[in-house]
């Protein structure tokens, strides 16, 4: 953000941070915006009070208290950095794990964007019909565009979720 800033960009910034502390509902997050003038400021903000009246008059709190409470707090912050590197290692091996299994079943494609998106989802590449049946005829659950949790991975099933994917691919 300071990177952008600093070359002259106006813009606006929305980031989540629900999956990450594991408050799913909550809804927790920031949105920043940087603005050339105190005017175009002053603008935005009371373009965002009115949406933002419209959608909900007192958001929850919940969320954004047990983060202060996490991130406030140097032992609990502590575990929650170390508990974090354990879970992103988990899903990266696991984004590893199933390239290597859709090289070795040789199915058809490049498989690199697996291992070079990040986060607990990623965009398969398979089309609707092929989604269809990986959820119908395989019982291995993902969006109709072809998200799917890598976090639901693991070393039990990833090779059969390989072995799925190639099914689908060559045959739908």
């Amino acid at each position: 953000m300071r990177y952008f800033v600093d070359q002259g960009f106006e813009m606006c910034i929305a980031q989540s941070f629900a999956k990450i502390l594991g408050v799913y509902g909550e809804r927790i997050g920031a949105l920043h915006f940087v603005t050339g003038s105190k005017e175009i400021a002053e603008a935005v903000l009371s373009n965002l009070k009115a949406s933002i009246r419209v959608n909900w008059s007192s958001p929850p709190l919940h969320g954004g208290r047990i983060a202060a409470l996490i991130l406030n707090n140097e032992e609990k912050r502590a575990s929650w950095l170390k508990e974090l590197v354990v879970i992103t290692d988990r899903i990266a091996k696991m984004r590893v794990e199933l390239k290597k299994g859709l090289d070795e079943n040789k199915c058809p494609g490049t498989w690199d964007h697996v291992v070079n998106q990040i986060g607990m989802f990623t965009f398969t590449g398979l089309t609707p019909a092929q989604c269809e049946q990986m959820v119908n005829k395989h019982h291995i659950y993902l969006t109709p565009n072809g998200r799917i949790s890598v976090s639901g991975l693991n070393m039990n099933n990833v090779k059969y979720t390989a072995d799925c994917i190639k099914d689908v691919v060559e045959n739908y």
